[in-house]
């Protein structure tokens, strides 16, 4: 995860910005918690994996369908694996492939840092079509039955037909100074696409044309510089019954109502990595590693655990009933829904895992390292 600033020749890393704020305590930022000790209860076994190439700072993250896990690496490697871990075909894309891997009933679309989307045959893997977008492709494109919709830099969609690649439609916001480079998706409800942007908003077009139907302040940007002012809605927005809830940098964790975006409930909470929703429980670590579980209809705190701070975790996964997190020293942490403690842990990748993982369906869960290998273990609780 990196920020974005037009004015400035070089890129920031954001793991000096994940201490909140102690930021500037030594040159290397907070000290990582130490490796918690673990009286194991969860039985956790590695079950295959795959190298699809090198993904760090491209923000590349598997997808994965009920029968499919696919995958992409920085070079332009594109993989589509069934559920024995078994290479169904692996193909060329674009190269310099950036932001996830979008997965729809059909095609595969993936876009590049030069602005390339590609859309490929999901049986086969046979490139369909590629178009040159306006500008270098961000985040996880929306692949539907008829549209495929990718972000363009950090404020800007284009629709594209997934027939041919003709352009459909573009949504443009107003560009913010300073924006967080993060792992980033969208939502369908119904007939809406929910996008989260820089400057806290959450938006709801409809998906035949691109119009706004409502949009939602998750967090208003505030201090004194653009540092302090950056409040941008992170993770991919989650759907539940009448509810949306997200998460924003610097801002808030909020749900909202799905048909007219109004707030339900919001929490004074900063995540870069966004939340997942489980039916009664939403699940998220906050920018310094904590993670917490909150009541999914009022908010309400239900648990918290510290012992991963400043180790770099991501957004949570669910596995066979439990909450899972993974860390950029590549730990996988199992931790128990009712209170947080720790019921498992198991080293899944030595080059640090930062891509949000995917929870499958038998107790398994799939997690792509920054060295670009997949791998997928097995949960048993």
């Amino acid at each position: 995860m990196t920020i974005n600033h037009r004015t400035l020749p070089v890129i920031l890393l954001i793991a000096s910005l994940l201490s909140a704020c102690s930021w500037f305590k030594g040159p290397r930022g907070p000290v990582p918690s130490a490796l918690p000790d673990v009286n194991a209860a969860a039985d956790i076994k590695p079950l295959w994996h795959v190298d699809t190439g090198g993904i760090g700072g491209t923000l590349l993250r598997p997808a994965a369908t009920a029968d499919a896990v696919f995958a992409g690496g920085r070079s332009g490697t594109l993989v589509r694996l069934n559920a024995e871990g078994r290479e169904v075909w692996r193909t060329r894309s674009v190269s310099n492939l950036t932001g996830g891997v979008g997965v729809g009933p059909s095609v595969v679309a993936v876009g590049s840092s030069e602005g390339v989307l590609a859309a490929h045959d999901a049986s086969s893997g046979a490139l369909l079509w590629k178009v040159q977008t306006g500008g270098e492709l961000g985040g996880t494109p929306f692949v539907g039955d008829t549209l495929v919709v990718a972000r363009v830099g950090d404020s800007q969609l284009e629709a594209y037909a997934v027939a041919d690649g003709k352009r459909l439609w573009s949504y443009q916001r107003g560009q913010s100074p300073l924006s967080l480079r993060t792992y980033s998706g969208m939502a369908r409800a119904g007939d809406l696409l929910l996008v989260g942007f820089p400057g806290g908003k959450l938006v709801a077009l409809t998906l035949a044309g691109g119009f706004p139907r409502w949009e939602a302040t998750i967090a208003a940007p505030r201090g004194s510089n653009e540092l302090e002012r950056m409040s941008d809605v992170t993770g991919d927005p989650v759907v539940s019954g009448d509810s949306v809830c997200v998460a924003a940098f610097q801002g808030r964790i909020a749900c909202v109502d799905r048909e007219k975006g109004n707030l339900q409930w919001t929490r004074d909470y900063s995540s870069a990595s966004g939340v997942l929703l489980d039916g009664k429980v939403i699940v998220f670590a906050d920018s310094t590693g904590i993670v917490f579980s909150l009541d999914a209809q009022t908010g309400a705190t239900i648990w918290k655990q510290d012992r991963l701070q400043h180790r770099g975790v991501g957004r949570p996964a669910f596995v066979s009933g439990l909450v899972a997190v993974a860390d950029r020293q590549g730990w996988l942490h199992l931790l128990d829904p009712m209170d947080g403690h720790f019921v498992g842990q198991y080293r899944v990748d030595g080059t640090g895992i930062e891509a949000p993982m995917l929870g499958l369906a038998n107790g398994r869960l799939a997690a792509q390292g920054l060295g670009g290998t997949l791998s997928v273990v097995s949960v048993r609780h």
